[in-house]
């Protein structure tokens, strides 16, 4: 005979997959920590294999836990639609998104599948430095947003870190000329002062070609080999290029974390679209661009 599976264990196993921590789970579930470690002992028993394995900071997925993840979101997913489509609580409303600069192509999958998910909201974006956006949030001018720190210096909750880059343009030799000529997206950027830092301890002169809240227009200077950036290295767009710090004489740039960031109350729909940035942007980073070759 089939047997059913518990819907509460498989939310609760979702969430503890999402956040990495069972503690962290727990506040978002309203659940004490030992419910939730219970929970997910029920349903590993209930499965009859392991879900998740301990590591020195976090809960990492096994390999088991990895493939029954997809089906769970799925199931929640398909659970989630047809509650809201039979009680008439379907998520409408507007919806204040906000998002750095360099971020709005690696949001877009995730806005892709709430609007498709949920078309009775309507999102908006508000682009900005991400100590802007921190202040937006706190004064309620968005609802929901993602912010960039230094990774030990995060706040909220973690989607991934990875790392900062230098970034040239093609047979572009802007990186050895000093002052160095650098393009930055914007004055209050978070990578700004790492940046700034980073040449001042090895007391490398620049100079700022370009500053401006366009990308577009940062990424065109750094085309036309006019200066050199730092962008996290998911961003960098094909046509560019990534230098070694060792082999450039530039001084290596620290991780970055992009961070979700909620208000202490959160509308269903902002909760919502937190679930589809955790489900598109979490996980290992894929490298873009390619590594220089400089003498």
């Amino acid at each position: 005979m089939p047997r059913n599976l518990d819907l509460d264990l498989i939310r609760t196993f979702v969430t503890v997959a999402d956040s990495g921590s069972m503690t962290v789970a727990a506040n978002r579930l309203h659940l004490t920590q030992g419910a939730v470690s219970q929970q997910v002992k029920r349903l590993e028993d209930v499965l009859d294999c392991l879900l998740f394995v301990r590591k020195t900071r976090k809960l990492e997925l096994t390999r088991q836990g990895e493939q029954f993840l997809v089906k769970a979101r799925q199931l929640m997913r398909l659970n989630d639609e047809i509650w809201g489509d039979l009680t008439g609580q379907s998520l409408s409303g507007s919806l204040r998104v906000g998002v750095p600069y360099d971020l709005v192509t690696p949001l877009a999958p995730a806005m892709k599948a709430f609007a498709e998910t949920h078309p009775q909201v309507e999102i908006s974006l508000v682009c900005g430095a991400s100590p802007e956006l921190r202040e937006a949030l706190d004064g309620g001018r968005v609802d929901v947003s993602l912010a960039e720190y230094p990774a030990s210096e995060a706040e909220g909750e973690v989607i991934r870190v990875e790392p900062l880059v230098w970034v040239t343009g093609r047979d572009s030799d802007a990186w050895r000329k000093r002052p160095l000529p650098l393009s930055m997206v914007d004055e209050r950027c978070a990578f700004r002062p790492v940046v700034l830092g980073a040449l001042a301890d090895e007391g490398i002169l620049w100079r700022t070609v370009f500053e401006s809240g366009n990308i577009e227009a940062t990424a065109a200077t750094v085309r036309a080999g006019l200066a050199i950036t730092a962008w996290l290295v998911s961003t960098v767009p094909a046509d560019l290029e990534t230098l070694a710090p060792r082999v450039a004489g530039l001084p290596a740039l620290p991780s970055f974390a992009i961070c979700l960031l909620l208000p202490k109350s959160v509308q269903p729909a902002a909760l919502e679209f937190a679930r589809c940035v955790r489900e598109s942007m979490a996980g290992d980073v894929a490298s873009s661009g390619q590594l220089a070759s400089v003498a």
